[in-house]
């Protein structure tokens, strides 16, 4: 990580540049260890980067071994599939992985770290994605 930026005192919101968004293999993901757990990163085809606690709600598989497809992904262990924008899993699996907002400006990848919950669904909507 590369460097803290602070949005506004009001927000608490801490951005932290991870990279770029040629860092993340198209259709692939990207591990950004964390002192509150490991994040992954993911690109779609669209060139979309998410970001999501790299734990499946199921049983915690790496979800950044997964396949992406769409704007979801594949957990490698058991096939639960994971919506990137929200962490949800899709029906007719139930639960959910912490979700992360992203700020792409340009080719720059950044996450949001201040103030989030990566247990289960952290972003509240500070991303735009939901």
């Amino acid at each position: 990580m590369d460097s803290i930026i602070m949005e506004n005192a009001a927000s608490e919101t801490v951005w932290t540049h991870v990279g770029t968004i040629d860092d993340i293999p198209l259709l692939g993901s990207r591990v950004v260890r964390t002192p509150d757990g490991d994040i992954a990163l993911f690109r779609t085809a669209a060139d979309e980067v998410f970001a999501l606690e790299d734990a499946c709600p199921h049983k915690r598989g790496p979800l950044s071994q997964g396949i992406v497809h769409g704007r979801r992904v594949t957990c490698p262990l058991h096939g639960w599939v994971i919506e990137l924008a929200t962490g949800e899993a899709v029906a007719p699996d139930e639960g959910r992985a912490g979700h992360v907002p992203v700020r792409v400006e340009g080719r720059s990848v950044a996450i949001a770290l201040g103030g989030v919950k990566l247990s289960r669904g952290g972003c509240r909507k500070a991303c735009g994605h939901v």
